[in-house]
């Protein structure tokens, strides 16, 4: 029987994982990284990175064979006189890799996971639920919407290749804002602030988010997702809608979701790419 390990970072997708394993009588671990505490009513396994082979090591006594990353996670400090031997021998790897960017990181974890035999997978193979397919989900889109959408789409496939985010907001053809390292919320925060300032016309579209994986991204971790937050702040900014690649992003809690956008009059749709 596969057992599976959550590496649970924060916000509610580790919940949502081990609810749905939990649903189908699955066995699984959760572990968090020392500093980021998950967001889950569970035991969780603390780890650092600094001791990440006897981690590994544990995991594999645990008899984990999957592994699955769910929530965010900060770049952590390491801190060097934590670090065991074995480890040491993996820490140019990470390095060199955070040098190119989280992509690059991300990949490098990845594959030091399967060094150790334990199949990687994506937070959709465990709850495919949580990834909706093409269609408007809530409310409708107008045409100047769809443009907007259409234009957010072509910059956010343009930063990907620099690894700079996974979102941005346009309105009537204009970009607004983009996702950098900060995130969506910090955002839609900016353009809640800033857009009236902005829109060309003060009676025209609200603007759009839009939001999708980077090209070329493992969808196996870091897959973008949307919640109620990014709903009521989508609100706070004034724009008209919520727009992402279908197939491609995460909904957290697709009813509160829905009903959150439906009560705030702003418009979900998953576009095909």
């Amino acid at each position: 029987m596969t057992r599976t390990a959550i590496i649970a970072g924060q916000g509610a997708l580790p919940g949502l994982l081990a609810a749905a394993m939990t649903a189908r009588g699955e066995d699984f671990v959760i572990a968090e990284m020392e500093g980021f505490a998950a967001s889950v009513k569970a035991p969780t396994l603390p780890f650092r990175i600094e001791r990440l082979v006897p981690f590994l090591d544990h995991l594999a006594d645990l008899s984990v064979d999957r592994v699955v990353f769910a929530g965010a996670i900060r770049r952590p400090r390491i801190e060097a006189e934590l670090i065991d031997h074995r480890t040491a021998t993996l820490v140019p790897r990470l390095i060199a890799a955070m040098g190119k960017g989280d992509d690059a990181a991300l990949r490098e974890v990845i594959s030091i996971f399967e060094e150790w035999d334990f199949s990687v997978v994506g937070a959709d193979h465990i709850a495919p639920d949580l990834v909706p397919g093409a269609g408007v989900l809530v409310g409708t889109p107008t045409e100047a919407d769809r443009r907007d959408a259409a234009r957010g789409a072509e910059i956010v496939a343009a930063l990907g290749p620099l690894d700079i985010g996974q979102g941005a907001v346009v309105a009537q053809g204009l970009c607004l804002a983009v996702e950098t390292l900060p995130g969506t919320d910090a955002m839609l925060a900016f353009v809640a602030a800033h857009a009236p300032t902005f829109r060309p016309d003060p009676k025209g579209a609200g603007g759009v988010f839009y939001k999708a994986p980077k090209p070329g991204q493992d969808r196996r971790i870091d897959l973008p997702a949307i919640g109620v937050e990014t709903v009521r702040r989508a609100a706070a900014a004034g724009l008209a809608g919520i727009a992402w690649e279908a197939g491609g992003v995460i909904l957290l809690d697709r009813k509160s979701v829905e009903d959150a956008a439906e009560a705030a009059g702003l418009f979900l749709w998953a576009r095909e790419p």
